[in-house]
């Protein structure tokens, strides 16, 4: 199964939207066709009526938001310099930039593992309320390869430029509590969903008008992306010896052993 992003509004008030990363014995990772689904669905959100959209939601299926992305889906793929860069740029970029320019305040709700791909639709979300229990992180060193620009780019708008290379250096997890203290989640809840849906009632109860102004005006002061140009080889290592060991070492579930490849 390649996994599913489902989008309802919610029947307490049809002025909420819900939208859920499902992925069933996967950690809700992400496959390409719930990219594609996802940025569907987000270019949408501006355009519903009848009521039109106050806020959404967005939430992992179960115990977890997303555990990145479906990394069985990789050895498709990553390894040819032209199709790595489409998968970042043509696939996950264009997704994230839906999620980055809809008017529509979105509110992440986030249990469990929050990370990688995960870790960057949580990033474009304007609120962000997390369980104690949730963790955080980056951790594709381990696979042998870096953030793309402009999935970084949203990442380090969210959590800071020290807590970003910190996330992608050590490629380790931080804790919740942590998480806030660095400004990376708004929020902790004993029951993040409750707190969700109460703070996608309060934005609800405002002017309509009012947020659509503010996420716009928000969206106008962000830093510019990166260029082409200064993005021009960054996904030079799609054959690179480390970057197969990375991807093979994960499928085979065992250590990568990084020592015995090319540097």
């Amino acid at each position: 199964m390649d996994g599913e992003i489902r989008f309802v509004r919610d029947e307490r008030d049809r002025r909420i939207g819900r939208l859920t990363l499902s992925h069933p014995g996967k950690l809700n990772a992400i496959s390409v066709s719930m990219w594609g689904a996802l940025r569907t669905l987000a270019e949408g959100f501006d355009a519903v009526g009848a009521p039109p959209l106050a806020a959404i939601v967005i939430a992992g299926e179960g115990d977890n938001f997303a555990a990145g992305a479906d990394i069985e889906e990789f050895p498709a793929f990553r390894f040819d310099e032209r199709t790595l860069r489409a998968y970042h740029e043509g696939v996950i970029a264009p997704a994230l930039q839906a999620l980055l320019a809809t008017e529509v305040p979105l509110v992440a709700q986030i249990d469990g593992a929050c990370v990688g791909g995960g870790l960057e639709i949580a990033c474009c979300c304007d609120i962000r309320i997390a369980a104690r229990t949730a963790r955080f992180g980056a951790p594709i060193a381990k696979l042998g390869f870096p953030m793309a620009p402009d999935e970084l780019a949203v990442v380090l708008a969210a959590a800071g430029r020290d807590s970003a290379a910190e996330l992608l250096l050590e490629a380790g997890l931080i804790d919740a509590a942590t998480a806030l203290q660095r400004g990376l989640v708004h929020r902790l809840a004993d029951d993040p969903a409750a707190e969700a849906w109460a703070s996608a009632q309060r934005i609800a109860a405002l002017p309509l008008e009012v947020a659509r102004a503010n996420k716009r005006t928000l969206r106008q002061l962000r830093p510019s992306p990166s260029t082409a140009n200064a993005r021009r080889g960054h996904f030079d290592y799609a054959d690179a010896e480390f970057h197969r060991e990375g991807i093979r070492a994960f499928l085979e579930r065992r250590a990568p052993r990084f020592d015995d490849t090319d540097a």
